[in-house]
Protein backbone atom coordinates (compact mmCIF):
# COMPACT_ATOMS: atom_id res chain seq x y z
CA UNK A 1 0.00 0.00 0.00
CA UNK A 2 2.88 2.50 0.75
CA UNK A 3 4.76 1.59 -2.61
CA UNK A 4 1.33 2.43 -4.06
CA UNK A 5 0.74 5.79 -2.45
CA UNK A 6 4.15 6.75 -3.17
CA UNK A 7 4.01 5.55 -6.82
CA UNK A 8 1.34 7.89 -7.00
CA UNK A 9 3.61 10.86 -5.83
CA UNK A 10 4.45 12.78 -9.51
CA UNK A 11 8.08 13.95 -9.51
CA UNK A 12 8.27 17.88 -10.25
CA UNK A 13 9.38 18.83 -13.83
CA UNK A 14 11.26 21.82 -12.40
CA UNK A 15 14.39 22.68 -9.97
CA UNK A 16 13.08 25.11 -8.31
CA UNK A 17 11.63 25.19 -4.37
CA UNK A 18 8.20 26.66 -5.73
CA UNK A 19 7.97 23.30 -7.20
CA UNK A 20 7.76 21.09 -4.08
CA UNK A 21 5.44 23.98 -2.12
CA UNK A 22 2.99 22.97 -5.31
CA UNK A 23 3.01 19.61 -4.21
CA UNK A 24 2.63 20.59 -0.87
CA UNK A 25 -0.99 19.49 0.02
CA UNK A 26 -0.19 15.73 -1.96
CA UNK A 27 2.74 14.99 -0.02
CA UNK A 28 1.16 16.24 3.15
CA UNK A 29 -1.57 13.84 2.83
CA UNK A 30 0.75 11.14 1.76
CA UNK A 31 2.69 11.58 5.09
CA UNK A 32 -0.46 11.40 6.95
CA UNK A 33 -1.32 8.31 5.14
CA UNK A 34 2.02 6.57 5.37
CA UNK A 35 1.58 6.97 9.35
CA UNK A 36 -1.55 5.27 9.09
CA UNK A 37 -0.42 2.42 7.01
CA UNK A 38 2.06 2.31 9.69
CA UNK A 39 0.43 2.35 12.04
CA UNK A 40 -2.42 -0.42 10.88
CA UNK A 41 1.17 -2.55 9.78
CA UNK A 42 2.39 -2.53 13.43
CA UNK A 43 -0.52 -2.66 15.29
CA UNK A 44 -1.69 -5.82 13.06
CA UNK A 45 1.67 -7.54 13.79
CA UNK A 46 1.10 -7.40 17.24
CA UNK A 47 -2.52 -8.71 17.07
CA UNK A 48 -1.59 -11.95 15.16
CA UNK A 49 1.89 -12.27 16.89
CA UNK A 50 -0.40 -13.09 19.77
CA UNK A 51 -2.65 -15.13 18.08
CA UNK A 52 -2.22 -19.37 18.52
CA UNK A 53 -4.29 -19.79 15.90
CA UNK A 54 -6.94 -18.51 12.96
CA UNK A 55 -10.30 -19.91 11.29
CA UNK A 56 -12.39 -18.96 8.51
CA UNK A 57 -13.78 -15.72 10.32
CA UNK A 58 -10.63 -14.75 11.02
CA UNK A 59 -9.18 -14.88 8.01
CA UNK A 60 -12.52 -12.73 6.18
CA UNK A 61 -11.94 -10.43 9.01
CA UNK A 62 -8.41 -9.73 7.89
CA UNK A 63 -9.32 -9.89 4.62
CA UNK A 64 -12.07 -7.33 5.26
CA UNK A 65 -9.54 -5.10 6.82
CA UNK A 66 -7.14 -5.57 3.88
CA UNK A 67 -9.98 -3.72 1.68
CA UNK A 68 -10.50 -0.91 3.32
CA UNK A 69 -6.67 -0.09 3.49
CA UNK A 70 -6.03 -1.35 0.42
CA UNK A 71 -8.22 2.07 -0.62
CA UNK A 72 -5.89 4.51 1.12
CA UNK A 73 -3.96 5.41 -1.59
CA UNK A 74 -7.10 6.00 -3.94
CA UNK A 75 -8.32 8.73 -1.30
CA UNK A 76 -5.25 9.73 -0.28
CA UNK A 77 -4.51 10.61 -3.89
CA UNK A 78 -7.83 12.16 -4.01
CA UNK A 79 -7.79 14.07 -1.17
CA UNK A 80 -3.82 15.89 -2.13
CA UNK A 81 -4.86 16.51 -5.23
CA UNK A 82 -7.95 18.42 -4.31
CA UNK A 83 -6.05 20.24 -1.51
CA UNK A 84 -7.99 18.95 0.79
CA UNK A 85 -11.74 19.58 -0.33
CA UNK A 86 -14.95 18.33 1.34
CA UNK A 87 -15.62 15.43 -0.35
CA UNK A 88 -12.45 13.85 -0.71
CA UNK A 89 -11.43 14.69 2.91
CA UNK A 90 -15.01 12.67 4.15
CA UNK A 91 -14.82 9.91 2.05
CA UNK A 92 -10.78 9.77 3.52
CA UNK A 93 -12.76 9.31 7.16
CA UNK A 94 -15.17 6.89 5.62
CA UNK A 95 -12.24 4.76 4.89
CA UNK A 96 -10.21 5.70 7.92
CA UNK A 97 -13.77 4.72 9.91
CA UNK A 98 -14.40 1.35 7.99
CA UNK A 99 -10.73 0.27 8.52
CA UNK A 100 -11.17 0.83 12.37
CA UNK A 101 -13.95 -0.62 12.29
CA UNK A 102 -12.48 -3.69 10.77
CA UNK A 103 -9.39 -3.76 12.58
CA UNK A 104 -11.93 -3.92 15.89
CA UNK A 105 -13.98 -6.88 14.18
CA UNK A 106 -10.66 -8.91 13.56
CA UNK A 107 -9.53 -8.00 17.18
CA UNK A 108 -13.04 -9.67 18.31
CA UNK A 109 -12.58 -12.64 15.66
CA UNK A 110 -9.92 -13.60 17.66
CA UNK A 111 -10.91 -12.88 20.90
CA UNK A 112 -13.94 -14.86 20.29
CA UNK A 113 -11.48 -18.26 18.61
CA UNK A 114 -9.11 -17.89 21.81
CA UNK A 115 -11.97 -17.19 23.96
CA UNK A 116 -12.92 -14.51 27.03
CA UNK A 117 -9.79 -15.82 29.64
CA UNK A 118 -7.39 -16.23 26.54
CA UNK A 119 -3.93 -14.04 26.82
CA UNK A 120 -5.51 -12.12 24.10
CA UNK A 121 -8.70 -11.35 25.17
CA UNK A 122 -6.83 -10.27 28.58
CA UNK A 123 -4.24 -8.00 26.45
CA UNK A 124 -7.36 -6.28 24.36
CA UNK A 125 -9.34 -6.01 27.19
CA UNK A 126 -12.49 -3.41 26.45
CA UNK A 127 -10.60 -1.64 23.39
CA UNK A 128 -11.67 1.75 24.62
CA UNK A 129 -8.66 3.36 22.30
CA UNK A 130 -10.10 1.68 19.25
CA UNK A 131 -13.35 2.50 20.37
CA UNK A 132 -12.75 6.30 20.98
CA UNK A 133 -10.71 6.12 17.20
CA UNK A 134 -13.80 4.91 15.85
CA UNK A 135 -16.04 7.66 17.31
CA UNK A 136 -13.84 10.03 16.48
CA UNK A 137 -13.83 9.28 12.86
CA UNK A 138 -17.36 9.01 13.30
CA UNK A 139 -17.82 12.46 14.20
CA UNK A 140 -14.92 13.22 11.15
CA UNK A 141 -16.70 12.50 8.43
CA UNK A 142 -19.68 15.29 8.27
CA UNK A 143 -17.04 17.68 9.57
CA UNK A 144 -15.34 17.37 6.95
CA UNK A 145 -18.21 18.27 5.09
CA UNK A 146 -18.38 21.88 6.42
CA UNK A 147 -14.50 21.97 8.28
CA UNK A 148 -12.88 19.52 6.13
CA UNK A 149 -9.32 20.93 7.85
CA UNK A 150 -10.69 20.24 10.95
CA UNK A 151 -12.00 17.05 10.05
CA UNK A 152 -7.91 16.40 9.29
CA UNK A 153 -7.17 17.41 12.37
CA UNK A 154 -9.26 14.45 13.65
CA UNK A 155 -7.50 12.80 11.69
CA UNK A 156 -4.31 13.24 12.76
CA UNK A 157 -5.51 13.01 16.46
CA UNK A 158 -6.24 9.83 15.92
CA UNK A 159 -3.12 9.17 14.57
CA UNK A 160 -0.94 10.31 17.54
CA UNK A 161 -3.04 8.24 19.98
CA UNK A 162 -1.81 5.10 18.31
CA UNK A 163 1.59 6.90 16.97
CA UNK A 164 3.45 4.19 19.43
CA UNK A 165 2.10 0.56 19.00
CA UNK A 166 -0.33 -1.03 21.49
CA UNK A 167 1.94 -1.74 24.22
CA UNK A 168 -1.00 -4.21 25.61
CA UNK A 169 -0.68 -7.35 23.11
CA UNK A 170 3.22 -6.99 24.04
CA UNK A 171 2.56 -6.26 28.32
CA UNK A 172 0.86 -9.23 28.66
CA UNK A 173 2.22 -11.85 26.84
CA UNK A 174 6.04 -10.94 28.01
CA UNK A 175 4.21 -11.76 31.59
Amino acid sequence: IITIMVLELKVPHSVEWSALADLGPVLISYVISFVYVGIYWNNHHHLLHAADKVNGAVLWANLHLLFWLSLIPLVTGWMGENHFAAIPVALYGVVLFMAGLAYYLLARALVSLHGAESAIAMALGHDHKGMLSIAIYFAAIPTACFWPLIACGLYVVVAAIWLVPDRRIERHLSG
